[in-house]
Parts: C-alpha cells; sequence; structure tokens
C-alpha cells in the first residue's frame, strides 16, 4: 500500500522509487504482487506515462486512510510523554493564516522548544483530504468541518465586519444592516474558500453584483481593490486591526446580532496525540485574545 500510494502521487515509476529508496524493478515488482492479489490493473502504463485505473481511483482514499491509522498507530507505539514534541503537521486556512500565526508561532516556539512545526495553508477542502489521510496531524479552519473520520473542538467565533472605501463610509450608515444595499458592491473570495459561502450567506436577499465573474483568492488582494474604491468586502474579526492601518480603507460593524463564523480545530480520531491538540486549543484561544 505505501509503494501504491507512493506512486500514486509521482505518476512515474523512476521517481515513486527514488523517494521511497527503493529500486524501479522492485517497486514494479511490487505494486504486480498487489494487483495479482487484488485481481485488478491498478495502473496504466506506456509511453512513459502512469494513469491511474478507475479501479485504482476507487481504491486510493481508502488506502490513504489504512495508511494513515497504521501512521497514527506506530506513533502511538513511539509516544513519549512531553506535550508538543517532535514534528507536528499543522493545516491552517488562507483567511486564518496570516493573522493568527504571528501571534501563534511565537508562543509554540517559547513553550515548546523541542516542537517541530510544519505549516501548510491550503483551502478548507483541501486540509480536508490531508488530514483526512495522514499527511497533516491537524487544522485550523472555520466551521462547518463536520467529517466521520474527524474529531473537531470549537476555539472561538470571529465576528465579521465591513471593509468600506474611505469616500463611502459616511454614506453607509453603520451599523450595517444584512439587507444594506452597499452589500451589492461585495467582493468575493475564489470559488473553495469558505469565507465565500459565509459572504453569500451574511448577504441574506442581497446579490452581490460587483464581482460576479472575478474573486481574490486573499484577502489582502480584496482590501487592496476596497481601498482604491473598487468595491466593498467581509473581513473577519481577527483581520480588522491589519485592515484598519491600509489608507483608503474604513471598518464598519454589522448590526446584531452581528454574523460571525466559528473557528476550530480539527484532527483524525485514531490519532493517539490527544494531549497535544488540547494543549494545542488553549494556546491557539491565547493567541486570538492577543490578535482582538
Amino acid at each position: 500500500m505505501q509503494y501504491f500510494e507512493g506512486l500514486a502521487q509521482a505518476l512515474h515509476f523512476g521517481r515513486a522509487a527514488a523517494a521511497m529508496g527503493v529500486t524501479q524493478p522492485a517497486l514494479s515488482a511490487q505494486i504486480a504482487e498487489m494487483e495479482s492479489q487484488l485481481g485488478l490493473q491498478l495502473f496504466e502504463r506506456g509511453g512513459g506515462r502512469v494513469r491511474l485505473t478507475e479501479e485504482a481511483l476507487a481504491l486510493k482514499p481508502r488506502i490513504e486512510r489504512i495508511l494513515a491509522e497504521v501512521q497514527d498507530l506506530e506513533s502511538f507505539a513511539r509516544r513519549e510523554r512531553k506535550v508538543l514534541e517532535g514534528r507536528f503537521r499543522l493545516g491552517v486556512i488562507p483567511t486564518i493564516a496570516p493573522y493568527l500565526l504571528p501571534e501563534l508561532l511565537p508562543r509554540l516556539k517559547q513553550g515548546f522548544p523541542d516542537l517541530q512545526l510544519e505549516i501548510r495553508e491550503a483551502v478548507t477542502g483541501a486540509l480536508l483530504e490531508e488530514t483526512n489521510n495522514g499527511r497533516l496531524d491537524g487544522m485550523i479552519a472555520a466551521d462547518p468541518v463536520a467529517e466521520p473520520q474527524l474529531s473537531y473542538r470549537p476555539l472561538f467565533d470571529d465576528p465579521f465586519h465591513l471593509a468600506v472605501p474611505e469616500a463611502e463610509a459616511e454614506r453607509i450608515a453603520p451599523p450595517v444592516a444584512q439587507e444594506s444595499m452597499a452589500l451589492e458592491r461585495l467582493m468575493l473570495l475564489e470559488d473553495g474558500h469558505c469565507m465565500r459561502g459565509q459572504a453569500l450567506a451574511i448577504c441574506g436577499m442581497v446579490k452581490p453584483i460587483t464581482m460576479e465573474s472575478f474573486g481574490a483568492t486573499s484577502l489582502t488582494t480584496l482590501l487592496q481593490m476596497v481601498s482604491h474604491g473598487m468595491g466593498v468586502t467581509l473581513i473577519p474579526e481577527m483581520a480588522r486591526k491589519a485592515a484598519s492601518l491600509l489608507p483608503g480603507v474604513r471598518i464598519l460593524p454589522f448590526a446584531a446580532p452581528a454574523p460571525s463564523r466559528t473557528i476550530s480545530l480539527a484532527w483524525r480520531k485514531t490519532n493517539p496525540r490527544q494531549a497535544d491538540f488540547a494543549a494545542l486549543c488553549e494556546i491557539v484561544k491565547e493567541a486570538n485574545r492577543a490578535i482582538i
């Protein structure tokens, strides 16, 4: 299964063999043995290229989950008593990472000097897949993050605000109602970002028309567009201080009850590092309090 996973990622026998520290004939023999045992062809070979068959594509997520559980079992057998020690791979979504990490990373470095932290920034769907298949130990994202294979713990609520051009702030009387016509000029993140869906939900009966055909990949880009009068955008509380420093941008509150998102930490249920996740939850909460 490890050879299968390596070849499925590399899609090249030579590169997969080199990455796994075996010879190409040895890798080929193991794949052939697996195909023989299953009675299935898993890879199409030809023209110097390798492709997964439909059967292999169906097996791939199951194999990844099995290998992740084996990895969790091995981690449990090797575990030591110290909390947050050794390698830890953490995923964070892009609308959280730039604001939380400057406060979180120094706290982790000071409190847990033996922690070897690896950060992966990606959209929620990618982090869910990588946490499920064992390439990440845990992930920080906005709800919903419910998955059958994952445990998750809510950390804090993150209220939303509206960033508007300075020249338009007086005309958009705060607090902003979710039915305000100002939201017609709401600029959105690209598909795949959970905040896009949250923004559309907040708009209620108002349909954003400013950016129907375009989207940005980061809040930073959206805020630059706001500063040049191109529209308005939604920002979470954790980004408010940074956004308010930009020239030409005014941050307005929403009318009560203000819309918000819930930030959670998620990890595989089979992962034995429960004490690490409990400690990380508290440190993330502490870092967020420092931001706001």
